[in-house]
């Protein structure tokens, strides 16, 4: 009964380790997936801008040559 018992305490010492580990894990994981997140939101607009600016409104476009 003693040996069964020392060996739960020891699988759940290994479980709580590795919860742990798991939780540091995802922790950082959120914090990388937010960074990228912003990073995406900001090539967005800058994407954005500059679709709209190289795009000329027709009151501004030349016409073609043959004119």
């Amino acid at each position: 009964m003693e040996n069964r018992i020392t060996e739960l305490e020891i699988r759940l010492t290994h479980l709580e380790d590795t919860i742990e580990v798991l939780n540091k894990t995802v922790i950082r994981q959120h914090s990388e997936i937010d960074s990228l997140q912003q990073k995406v939101s900001m090539l967005e607009k800058k994407l954005s801008a500059s679709q709209a600016s190289l795009v000329a409104h027709e009151s501004e476009e030349t016409p073609p040559p043959h004119y």
